[in-house]
């Protein structure tokens, strides 16, 4: 049964071959399991089975909806009422939320059961989820190596088969890297398609949420009832609400396009900038494999240029660490949250309580986010950086007048093993190097699985990651089922899974 996608598991449901509630405690059992991954860092059964049982009592009165009844587990960086929500920090370890993220509560509407909080990377700070105050999650493909951050416990979960989907956030890679690293689909929207309301903030003008599951037409599924204008959000844009199931299956042209090959006349373009020095062999050997299928399914291949992809990572790293610094000086001990216990005065108790609270790489992106926004230093940093933020924006906009979706690789390599790059903050910044330019641009961009790396690495999966223009995510999912009709790479599954 975990091995189902969200469709197969519907027609379960509906058959009455499963329960809601039988499909909830087969999840419990299957995370209870798999304690050592360190996937989750809240589980409450009692509040799972009661939101199973009320998706029953739903379904025996004649409702019915794509989601209802189906199990879904929360990055625990969106709040939950009656869980935990953590953001993965000391800061927060024992915050119960008294409301719902609009991202938990519009997907409970749709009668989905949640399952748990998954453990990430504090305050989505991170590529590898090592720096959680819970641990670090193991990737169920190698329990050696990384699973990718910051949404790694969501990534791991699907990957492991302790959810059928989870949600995730995006803010510079942190859904399609560990989707990447883990071998399953994951879509970042375009920024203000999914409310942030209720998402503990990390970054505000790049935060976004998304799902993760095992192929493109669950996340179709799944996308579709997240997304939405939220008054409560002022990001939020106003925007109707897409089926964005509604290519999934059809041609990419509807006049002239044979059976087996949908995507006749889909342009795709190749930046350059992602295919040099830098990206390791094995998973350039997939990403090319890749590409070919998609030729043979009709696709013509464009060389573009994304001439501004170097500079996506020192921008980065001035703009989301000055909105942190920022976002997280609420954190101070007085209103809720960690408070240190003995201190001489209140600046005495804000600086040991952040001191306490926060962890290394958090204090090391408030201290940068704070010097670049400081007197003196705004004009030369913050503001250029947003200038060249402009610019790397601009840059995607003259490639899409060449082609209608951009492909490259996700991770310039494979999942590495845990504590490798520890120690080396740098060389972890660079493992975004190929996702930080589309969050910056606020443009969708997803992960699908297109093999695996070589030698000692053999068992690392490798995503090949799909662009589009603002708002394109419907044909984004079209082009990537596509892919996942004529390959199985996302029907594979860790061994013991």
């Amino acid at each position: 049964m975990h091995q189902k996608s969200l469709t197969e598991l519907r027609a379960a449901l509906d058959t009455k071959q499963v329960s809601a509630l039988e499909l909830a405690q087969h999840f419990l059992q299957r995370i209870e399991a798999a304690r050592e991954l360190n996937a989750f860092i809240d589980v409450n059964p009692p509040l799972t089975l009661d939101a199973a049982r009320a998706a029953d009592q739903r379904l025996a009165r004649g409702e019915r909806g794509p989601l209802l009844g189906l199990p879904v587990a929360h990055k625990d960086v969106f709040v939950t009422r009656g869980w935990k929500s953590s953001a993965g920090s000391r800061m927060l370890a024992d915050y119960v939320s008294p409301f719902d993220a609009t991202v938990v509560e519009r997907l409970a509407a749709a009668g989905m059961v949640t399952l748990g909080k998954t453990n990430m990377d504090e305050f989505a700070m991170g590529s590898s989820n090592e720096n959680s105050f819970f641990g670090p999650v193991r990737n169920p493909w190698d329990r050696n190596a990384v699973p990718g951050g910051s949404s790694g416990g969501s990534a791991a979960a699907v990957a492991a088969a302790l959810a059928p989907v989870a949600t995730g956030t995006d803010t510079g890679g942190s859904i399609r890297q560990p989707a990447s690293l883990t071998g399953i689909t994951g879509i970042k929207p375009t920024y203000g398609r999914v409310s942030r309301y209720g998402m503990i903030a990390f970054a505000s003008s790049l935060d976004q949420g998304g799902p993760m599951a095992r192929s493109a037409a669950d996340c179709a599924l799944v996308l579709g009832a997240m997304s939405g204008f939220d008054p409560r959000d002022s990001t939020s844009l106003q925007r109707d609400v897409e089926d964005y199931t509604r290519w999934l299956g059809k041609p990419w042209q509807d006049a002239g396009a044979l059976a087996d090959r949908p995507l006749a006349g889909l342009r795709i373009g190749l930046p350059r900038e992602y295919f040099g020095a830098g990206l390791s062999g094995d998973v350039r050997a997939a990403i090319d494999a890749a590409l070919r299928q998609y030729e043979e399914l009709g696709a013509i291949l464009v060389d573009v240029s994304l001439p501004k992809t170097e500079l996506s990572i020192p921008v980065y790293y001035v703009i989301a660490p000055a909105e942190a610094s920022s976002n997280l000086s609420r954190f101070d001990g007085v209103r809720y949250g960690h408070r240190a216990a003995e201190y001489r005065d209140l600046l005495d108790m804000y600086k040991k309580t952040r001191s306490e609270g926060f962890g290394a790489e958090v204090k090391r992106r408030i201290l940068v986010g704070t010097y670049v926004l400081s007197h003196g230093y705004y004009d030369a940093y913050y503001l250029q950086a947003q200038k060249i933020r402009r610019i790397i924006a601009q840059d995607f906009q003259d490639a899409f007048e060449q082609c209608d979706m951009i492909m490259g690789p996700v991770s310039p390599s494979v999942a590495w093993n845990l504590g490798e790059k520890a120690d080396d903050p740098l060389q972890m910044y660079l493992a975004d190097i190929y996702t930080l330019s589309t969050s910056l641009a606020g443009l969708p961009g997803m992960s699908v699985p297109c093999g695996f790396g070589t030698g000692p690495h053999a068992a690392r999966p490798v995503g090949l990651q799909i662009i589009g223009n603002y708002f394109n995510e419907a044909r984004m999912l079209q082009v990537a089922d596509a892919f996942q009709r004529v390959t199985d790479w996302h029907r594979q599954v860790p061994a013991g899974v």
